[in-house]
């Protein structure tokens, strides 16, 4: 099936494989927050069982160096979207309130960046992760 809209995950590739992960699932729960439609129907499995949503379509993970996620945020800004980010600040707090506080003390061009969550329309978003190679 063919998606209307693309969901990005891009991570700082040379990152233990515990924070890959770990930004990952922070940054795919901004971009559902920002954008519910992403997610699905629950689930109910053959007993009646009731599940949670899952988010509707792929999520593709692209790992970056620090010149590509820089180059690749720019872009996102440039484009006008509006996307959860993860700087390298945080894996020293412990808590959303001391992570905000992190952010909000350091300017856009200075933002220690090592993810970024994308989710816009098909087009937009494949030209921001243009060029970019999926993490493996």
């Amino acid at each position: 099936m063919i998606y209307t809209t693309k969901t990005a995950i891009i991570i700082l590739h040379d990152l233990l494989a515990w924070q890959k992960v770990n930004i990952t699932a922070f940054l795919s729960g901004g971009l559902v927050h920002a954008f519910p439609g992403m997610i699905g129907e629950p689930y109910v499995d053959g007993s009646g069982r009731p599940y949670t949503a899952l988010i509707r379509e792929p999520i593709f993970v692209y790992g970056a160096d620090e010149a590509t996620i820089r180059r690749t945020y720019e872009r996102a800004v440039s484009r006008e979207l509006r996307f959860p980010i993860y700087t390298r600040e945080l894996f020293a707090t412990t808590n959303d309130a001391d992570n905000r506080a992190s952010v909000a003390a350091t300017p856009s061009d200075a933002l220690d960046l090592v993810g970024l969550g994308l989710h816009g329309e098909r087009k937009i978003v494949d030209k921001v992760v243009n060029g970019l190679k999926l993490l493996g």
